[in-house]
């Protein structure tokens, strides 16, 4: 696919770390599945990786987690 941003580059299968903030709470998420652009480095996540990245996240906050590190996993 293109990338959005850049308009120059396409991208390719990969993996990278989503860092989500909120409030106090900081979750990092290592190894996310995404599409990676090999030219700026944007990536974009499908959408079932999306839910459950935010699902994540949204647990992360409701434990009052100051920072939160985790490994993807479907």
């Amino acid at each position: 696919m293109k990338c959005q941003l850049c308009k120059n580059g396409t991208t390719e299968k990969g993996s990278v770390t989503v860092t989500l903030e909120r409030g106090i709470t900081v979750v990092l998420i290592k190894n996310v599945p995404a599409d990676i652009c090999e030219n700026c480095g944007e990536y974009y996540l499908d959408e079932e990786t999306t839910y459950n990245i935010l699902s994540k996240a949204e647990t992360a906050a409701q434990n009052n987690a100051e920072v939160e590190i985790l490994q993807y996993a479907a």
